[in-house]
């Protein structure tokens, strides 16, 4: 039967996660490609779809969770396309257009962040919620905003990871941003953390001072998303985020920060407030892929 499926691919710059789901958005098979050229990588997503089509029928709409910059205009003549990213052979790539043309299906496209908030807040960690920000803290620094059930793109998306953030004391680090030098990326994300101290974030033991001042520009973070955003929720995860005792630390620079302002009604602690993503077996950004497939197919159908 024609449109029996949905497709969702979270476009990452190390892989792609691609997956075939029902149209309630049960997966029915996924799969991960490394993200090599272009022109390869497409063929490899096209030969898994071909088969997986070929066994559970065609797809009635595709979702695409990108890293970015990306256009997101939708009457832009560069819309879902890939801007000035720093992954070599991509920049100016049209994601949205080879995935659609692959699926063949109406395909929708936003950031993997704005994907992953979408994901928390209609399966995960900020469900029943009508404004969330969703924070990954990784080889970048990436936020994603859902309000009233639509993520925050259209004329551009957010890069709260390049704020200015009031320094940790006794931090002087130079900062490892190409653009902006100690902006918050350039200071906290996994790289910059494995600039400044020589070894990955990982192989840091609990008592070292990075985690400090991790903890510090995190909290900094939450703050201004709080006082900006006015978010019910911050759900916060990534690869830097998986020390177990880091959240903790955040937490309570961020009760310090705060001072007992203006911390959202709906949240009964600064631990209910700021949380992790909700574990599960496909990613958050995924997921949020296959969340906008699903949307886009049922507004196919009605039309």
């Amino acid at each position: 039967m024609r449109g029996a499926t949905i497709a969702g691919v979270e476009a990452g710059g190390t892989k792609m996660l691609c997956a075939l789901a029902t149209a309630g958005g049960e997966v029915l098979e996924q799969t991960r490609i490394a993200t090599g050229e272009p022109d390869g990588t497409f063929a490899e997503i096209a030969r898994f779809y071909a088969a997986a089509v070929a066994r559970h029928g065609p797809v009635a709409a595709a979702g695409v969770a990108s890293f970015g910059p990306l256009d997101l205009v939708e009457s832009s003549a560069t819309y879902g396309c890939l801007t000035g990213t720093p992954k070599p052979g991509w920049s100016g790539v049209d994601i949205r257009s080879a995935i659609a043309g692959i699926v063949g299906a109406p395909t929708a496209i936003d950031t993997d962040v704005n994907c992953a908030a979408l994901a928390e807040m209609r399966h995960g960690a900020a469900q029943g919620l009508d404004r969330v920000c969703y924070v990954t803290i990784g080889t970048g620094i990436g936020i994603g905003i859902v309000e009233g059930g639509r993520t925050n793109s259209g004329t551009g998306h957010p890069e709260a990871g390049h704020i200015r953030v009031p320094r940790a004391p006794g931090d002087d680090f130079a900062g490892t941003c190409p653009a902006h030098g100690d902006c918050l990326e350039g200071l906290a994300c996994g790289p910059a953390m494995q600039a400044r101290w020589g070894r990955p974030a990982e192989d840091l033991p609990d008592d070292h001072v990075g985690w400090r001042f991790a903890a510090h520009y995190f909290a900094a973070l939450c703050t201004n998303l709080t006082y900006t955003i006015r978010p019910q929720r911050i759900v916060i995860g990534g690869g830097v985020m998986q020390r177990a005792s880091l959240l903790a630390a955040v937490h309570g620079v961020y009760r310090d920060m705060m001072a007992g302002y203006a911390l959202d009604p709906c949240s009964a602690s600064v631990e209910t407030f700021i949380v992790p993503p909700h574990p599960g077996e496909v990613s958050a950004g995924l997921t949020g892929a296959l969340v906008m497939a699903s949307g886009l197919a049922d507004r196919a159908g009605r039309r």
